[in-house]
């Protein structure tokens, strides 16, 4: 049995620690995938760039703190999209003030607004991912130095969204109904950083039930392949996964 004593005994042994939240917010803007980031205001890291986040008070759970942060770091409120919990990040040397362990989020959405910096943030912008995270055979100058480990929470994200695009239907919030599939297939580009295979991408997305629906309309004016036909448009199906997944093109 727990006793006020062996509490006591406890908690000298084990010194407190603080629990913060961190988030990465992708969407697509101008055909890539960006991130929200902030300019640190404060130590550590004063003016350098890094994911908005922040500690976790008392009262709070880790999602209402990650909302409450991300509105107050960059004035961007509570929004429809997808958003779930990546991993905990605990390393022990993670933060140079104390030991702290941060739940991290990822968050994926389309049309989010311009960020106004707030809270202790400089500045706050999207940034297009690969100029964060570029590619490791390209020299990236001024690619930001992102503080504490959030270069590789960064990295988890963009992988955790990667893989989404493979076995949901996720990409289908961010284009507008009526669609065309090369509008679909634009955002798998976007985010896999490469174009799936044009044939397997057709066959997948009309061989699965309920993915898209075709209108039977197609868009005045719009070019057609070989044929010369107009593209067809399509509509979201019912469905929320792919089975098997569509797996994204090997690089390299």
């Amino acid at each position: 049995m727990s006793t006020p004593e062996n509490r006591r005994t406890y908690t000298s042994e084990h010194p407190p620690f603080a629990v913060t939240v961190d988030l990465a917010v992708f969407t697509i803007r101008d055909g890539a995938l960006a991130v929200l980031l902030v300019e640190r205001g404060a130590e550590p890291f004063a003016g350098s760039w890094a994911l908005p986040g922040g500690f976790v008070e008392p009262d709070e759970d880790a999602e209402t703190a990650a909302w409450r942060e991300l509105r107050e770091e960059t004035g961007v409120d509570r929004f429809e999209g997808h958003l779930e919990q990546l991993r905990t990040y605990s390393a022990p040397d993670r933060d140079p003030r104390m030991r702290v362990v941060s739940v991290a989020h990822v968050a994926f959405a389309p049309d989010l607004p311009e960020p106004s910096a707030g809270s202790d943030a400089a500045g706050a912008r999207w940034w297009a991912v690969d100029d964060v995270l570029p590619h490791p055979d390209q020299a990236a100058p001024d690619a930001p130095v992102l503080a504490f480990d959030h270069a590789e929470i960064l990295t988890d994200a963009r992988e955790r969204i990667r893989a989404k695009l493979e076995y949901t239907t996720l990409a289908l919030d961010f284009v507008a109904e009526p669609f065309t599939l090369p509008e679909l297939r634009r955002v798998y580009t976007a985010v896999w950083g490469t174009p799936p295979d044009l044939g397997n991408f057709r066959r997948k997305v009309l061989g699965t039930d309920g993915f898209v629906v075709a209108t039977d309309d197609p868009r005045p004016g719009s070019p057609g392949g070989a044929g010369g036909r107009p593209a067809l448009l399509y509509r979201r199906g019912t469905a929320t996964e792919v089975q098997p997944p569509m797996l994204r093109p090997t690089t390299g």
